[in-house]
């Protein structure tokens, strides 16, 4: 019903959208609700998740090559977000890192939230809406990852079991976002 009502919009604003161009697990939905979730992943860990995106695409898990997001799946790619994630794993561990909640770190997160779900969004044809879900994921997850966060800290006493945790949740949960596109 839900494709239906996707493709009967697409055709009267003339898209290209049909259940041809709808990913192959679960249609439209399926494909923003893992855009939302890999904006999560970018709430907590901003770069892990244009990195998942960018190696799911260069392995050719999913196609954007026919959309403004195929740089997503070039050669260099996610070697260059996959850098920028270590280097985020690590200097998220510093005590001089800022909150993920400042300005400057908020808007990240939801940069790479909007740019990593909409090259999942690109991939069935849908890459406003892959970015709009990304985007919103990326709210949630800072917000919700920051709580947990510091929730975990309180029981541990300290910080940095409790960012390993969400590192390790965040990668995870990244590539079986991926792995399901």
């Amino acid at each position: 019903m839900f494709v239906a009502q996707i493709e009967r919009c697409a055709t009267i604003c003339k898209l290209p959208v049909t259940a041809m161009t709808l990913p192959r697990h679960g249609g439209l939905h399926m494909l923003l609700l893992l855009a939302f979730l890999i904006g999560i992943v970018a709430g907590l860990r901003a770069m892990t998740a244009p990195a998942a995106v960018a190696w799911g695409a260069a392995l050719g898990w999913f196609d954007v090559s026919q959309s403004p997001l195929a740089f997503m799946a070039y050669r260099w790619t996610p070697w260059v977000f996959t850098l920028l994630a270590i280097v985020e794993l690590i200097t998220d561990q510093l005590p001089s890192t800022p909150s993920r909640k400042v300005a400057m770190q908020f808007s990240a997160r939801i940069i790479m939230g909007a740019l990593s779900g909409a090259t999942i969004g690109a991939s069935g044809g849908s890459l406003l809406g892959g970015l709009i879900a990304g985007a919103i994921g990326a709210v949630v997850g800072t917000f919700g990852g920051a709580a947990g966060r510091s929730k975990l800290a309180a029981a541990f006493g300290k910080d940095a079991p409790a960012a390993l945790i969400e590192d390790a949740i965040a990668i995870v949960v990244a590539l079986l976002i991926v792995a399901a596109v």
